[in-house]
């Protein structure tokens, strides 16, 4: 309907220009049967390069339009959709990266933490340590001294021998030690047996 009524004004439109010709060229002066054969068929030819242009925008820029509209529109609507994704992913990486900041920071106390523990654990390991090797070494210097005192008495006793032996022998006379011969074997007669 629409498209009838728009070819119904362009033959309109068509017939009256058609007729403000005709009256333009009777006014000149002229041949009017030549004028209008050669009008008829300059209308002709205007007839058809605007049916030829309306059909042209009308008919085949319109969908060709829409279509590079659409295509547009899809690719507007995928970039925005793109430029929401990459803003959506930055956001979440300036959130990862604060929240890694955070756990670097919580790594860190924890790793001083840590390191502040096993160094109080070394110092008590190394007391513990030092604690063992005095008592080790006060008990391996007791015995020392123990075994040293021993060797002493066992040395202090051999040289109060040789020394008694030697002023024994110095001392000793046959008288003596006849009268201590006999002395001995009195107390052993003296005694039961």
């Amino acid at each position: 309907m629409i498209r009838r009524l728009t070819i119904v004004r362009g033959f309109l439109v068509l017939a009256i220009l058609s007729a403000c010709t005709a009256a333009a060229r009777a006014a000149e002066g002229g041949n009017p049967a030549e004028q209008s054969v050669g009008d008829v068929f300059k209308w002709i030819h205007f007839l058809i390069v605007a049916i030829a242009a309306y059909w042209l925008f009308a008919k085949v820029l319109p969908p060709h339009i829409r279509h590079n509209a659409d295509r547009i529109s899809a690719a507007i609507t995928k970039a925005a959709a793109a430029k929401a994704e990459a803003e959506r992913q930055l956001k979440e990486a300036a959130t990862k990266l604060t929240s890694l900041e955070q756990e670097v920071a919580q790594f860190r106390a924890q790793a001083q933490k840590d390191a502040a523990a096993e160094l109080e654990r070394l110092r008590t390991i190394m007391k513990i340590d030092v604690e063992k090797v005095s008592v080790a070494a006060k008990a391996e210097i007791e015995a020392a001294e123990r075994a040293a005192r021993v060797e002493l008495k066992a040395l202090a006793a051999g040289l109060a021998v040789d020394r008694a032996e030697s002023l024994v022998a110095k001392q000793m006379t046959p008288a003596i030690q006849e009268a201590m011969i006999n002395n001995f074997v009195q107390t052993l007669q003296g005694r039961p047996n």
